[in-house]
């Protein structure tokens, strides 16, 4: 196994893959950890979107951290895990941001449609300043 440079994980980060993001909990159950798109900035920043009344949202304000992992399910195995810290806190969130991140993951026509079908649903957007990462890449495993 060896980690990933700066350039390998920004554009592993670029593709429009599932993030697990896990959040600490304040009631002695386990971190809430949950599916979730992202985007990404050069920089570093990661952008979540979430229901402004989920459990996850109360979680995220209550901690103003979390974490995020992003990998690859097929062979040759690789990923990415993110601590941040919240920086910023949006909400509703921007209209070109949530279109972007639904363009990023459904494409030009699905992304529209879905920022359509979530009109009116208070969402709330998490900008995220990394404070540590932690890479894989198992490709010299295989």
């Amino acid at each position: 196994m060896k980690a990933f440079s700066e350039q390998q994980r920004q554009s592993f980060l670029a593709d429009p893959r599932v993030g697990v993001l896990s959040v600490a909990t304040s009631d002695g159950r386990p971190p809430a950890s949950a599916p979730i798109w992202y985007d990404y900035t050069a920089d570093g920043t990661i952008l979540v979107s979430t229901g402004a009344k989920s459990r996850k949202a109360r979680l995220i304000e209550q901690a103003g951290a979390f974490t995020l992992t992003v990998q690859r399910e097929e062979p040759p195995y690789q990923y990415v895990t993110v601590e941040g810290t919240v920086v910023d806190t949006t909400s509703p969130v921007p209209d070109d941001v949530q279109l972007a991140i639904a363009v990023r993951y459904l494409g030009e026509q699905g992304g529209q449609a879905f920022v359509e079908q979530m009109r009116g649903v208070e969402n709330v957007l998490y900008t995220v300043r990394p404070d540590r990462w932690i890479t894989a890449d198992f490709s010299d495993e295989i």
